[in-house]
């Protein structure tokens, strides 16, 4: 698949979630096979640009190209300018938000707010494609609310703007993240537009995402939720649409090794006390349903320093190894046995 000039490996994309898809989380989900990985969504409110929060999101150092920065706003003239802004600290790739369902999000008219507003739609996207000289990328959601969708509108009109791709989700902003995804719409609007277009959405096997491109004809597959704590589900999908095979279920000492080299990242991306804190929830997910995991991951909230949590995690590996106890997957569930 290709977005501009940037070829990608293969057709499997790391979803922008915020408080998860930090450097770290990229990085990890590259190196586990993801094509690419899209940033946390960076405000389009330059008086944020200073802080500490902006400033992290806007590094990519050692970051494996291409660089795809996600921004959020309202207004064509900030969101102008702050992809020019993103594209100065590295971004090769800027994507636009328009598929966040939060409150505090559409309460400003930014994200999926924004699909109610196709006019307001256009001119965000001639403004930022004019405004830069990278390709421009949009996410969106099937539309505001059901009896709303107007998916297949707004892919016509971020095409004519010159987005270079399209990603959906396949539910409403009324939907949140209940109920199922609608692979028909996304199949609808792939049908009617030339550029990529890439599937979003309850994307949890190896077996789904080849349900998902089969089904709807999409040039690629975005998966967020289930990525976190389980990173190498990349590897796992990539190896299944290339064999029709399964790869083996990693082993605890696998994992052990993968969250220890996370939680180093982590800190030294954060530092000791804020990583400390981002760490705990993924030393939650990658622990989700291991067999002793919820007296372990109460443990890990009273922590207060990085040396007490990897001594926790370490010991609790350690006992499952020593029990012979291997990872092993049913569904979205995961337990030792």
């Amino acid at each position: 698949m290709k977005i501009g000039p940037y070829t990608l490996r293969n057709n499997l994309i790391v979803a922008p979630m915020a408080g998860v898809t930090d450097r770290p989380f990229r990085q990890l989900c590259k190196a586990m096979g993801a094509g690419m990985a899209v940033s946390e969504m960076v405000s389009s409110n330059s008086l944020l640009w200073g802080s500490d929060k902006t400033r992290r999101r806007a590094n990519h150092e050692g970051e494996v190209e291409p660089i795809s920065v996600q921004i959020a706003g309202a207004d064509p003239a900030m969101m102008a300018e702050a992809a020019r802004y993103n594209v100065d600290n590295g971004a090769q790739i800027i994507d636009i938000n328009m598929g966040c369902p939060a409150k505090k999000i559409c309460n400003v008219m930014a994200g999926s707010a924004l699909l109610q507003n196709e006019p307001l739609v256009g001119r965000i996207l001639e403004s930022v494609v004019n405004a830069v000289d990278v390709p421009v990328t949009l996410k969106i959601r099937t539309g505001w609310d059901r009896e709303s969708r107007n998916a297949v509108t707004v892919a016509g009109i971020a095409e004519k703007s010159g987005i270079r791709a399209l990603a959906i989700h396949g539910r409403t902003r009324a939907c949140g993240y209940s109920g199922e995804a609608e692979y028909e719409t996304i199949a609808l609007v792939k049908s009617e537009i030339g550029i990529p277009v890439i599937a979003n959405g309850d994307i949890t096997s190896p077996e789904k995402a080849k349900f998902v491109l089969d089904k709807t004809g999409v040039d690629a597959v975005m998966i967020g939720r289930a990525a976190q704590g389980r990173p190498w589900i990349f590897r796992e999908i990539s190896h299944y649409l290339e064999t029709g095979e399964h790869l083996p279920d990693p082993e605890v000492s696998e994992i052990h090794e993968v969250l220890m080299n996370h939680l180093t990242d982590l800190y030294q991306f954060y530092g000791e006390f804020t990583g400390l804190r981002v760490a705990r929830k993924h030393i939650s997910w990658y622990t989700k349903g291991l067999a002793g995991s919820a007296q372990f991951r109460h443990s890990m909230n009273q922590l207060q320093t990085g040396e007490e949590q990897i001594t926790h995690v370490n010991r609790f590996f350690c006992e499952l190894r020593e029990k012979s106890q291997r990872l092993v997957y049913a569904g979205d569930e995961k337990w030792a046995a």
